[in-house]
């Protein structure tokens, strides 16, 4: 992660876990690797594995970043109240295919 982030230079750089094959720990891990390398993000998913974000991993994940890196929450939010329940959480973007119905008040059917 450093050496992708020294190559970025002053451009974001967001890193991309695939929560739903990771323990904890390794989320945890990955999240710290994260902040110590100095990049902006922390992203639950590509939003094409087997989960996408949930609550109580967006919630580690801020709790693992704080205020060194934002988290962005991707695959599997699909309504309003997720939406709602994953900024909650700590997300500061939100990764989704549904937007207009979400805004909408809407259920995102399509995708996962």
């Amino acid at each position: 992660m450093k050496a992708v982030k020294t190559a970025a230079g002053k451009n974001t750089v967001k890193v991309i876990l695939e929560n739903c094959l990771l323990s904890k720990e390794e989320i945890t891990k990955a999240c710290e690797l994260a902040v110590e390398a100095g990049l902006e993000f922390v992203k639950t998913s590509t939003g094409f594995s087997t989960g996408g974000a949930t609550f109580e991993d967006v919630a580690l994940m801020k709790s693992v970043v704080g205020d060194k890196a934002l988290v962005k929450a991707a695959g599997g939010v699909r309504t309003y109240d997720d939406a709602i329940k994953m900024i909650e959480a700590g997300a500061s973007r939100l990764g989704t295919s549904g937007g207009v119905a979400i805004v909408k008040g809407e259920e995102h059917k399509n995708g996962y």
